[in-house]
């Protein structure tokens, strides 16, 4: 592979995105990490701290950019000449909603591949939203983020919600 894009909201970036991005970054030679702005999503952190919260976890990896973006993923990776989009999959119905953005991605850029790959089992059922529930009412967030994300998280909770 050669330049490969990994886009998301990251709302918050989790132990099973950079599992991806580690992954990824093996096989391509040059990886992407693209931050969606994504104004239809109601997200627990500002674009800009999205942003900076994957740079800030991804800085010790080598050969990749971090990067933000505000439209389609497509269009994203046509102006910045990527070869492949990576989508990781932790069920079914992960793939049921990839398999038809990939189609549709497909008929917008017919050069450019969506590419799954399978999480790792143990990050196999967290999810942002996952996360951010599990902050909200208390629970232990260490095994699922890595530590400025977590840091980040109580901040907010302490900061918007007046602690856990």
């Amino acid at each position: 592979m050669k330049k490969v894009i990994y886009p998301g909201t990251f709302d918050p970036i989790t132990n099973g995105h950079l599992d991806i991005i580690n992954r990824v970054n093996t096989l391509s030679d040059s990886l992407v990490v693209a931050v969606a702005k994504n104004p239809t999503k109601d997200c627990f952190f500002s674009y800009d701290q999205r942003l900076d919260l994957v740079k800030k976890v991804t800085k010790s990896i080598k050969g990749i950019a971090v990067l933000g973006f505000d439209g389609l993923v497509i269009d994203f990776a046509c102006q910045n000449k990527a070869n492949a989009i990576i989508r990781g999959l932790r069920t079914m119905s992960d793939f049921e909603y990839e398999f038809k953005m990939a189609l549709t991605n497909k008929s917008l850029a017919p050069g450019i591949e969506t590419l799954f790959l399978m999480t790792h089992p143990q990050y196999s059922f967290i999810s942002s939203h996952l996360i951010k529930e599990v902050a909200l009412l208390g629970g232990d967030l260490n095994k699922f983020l890595p530590e400025p994300v977590l840091s980040a998280v109580n901040d907010k909770i302490n900061e918007n919600y007046g602690g856990k």
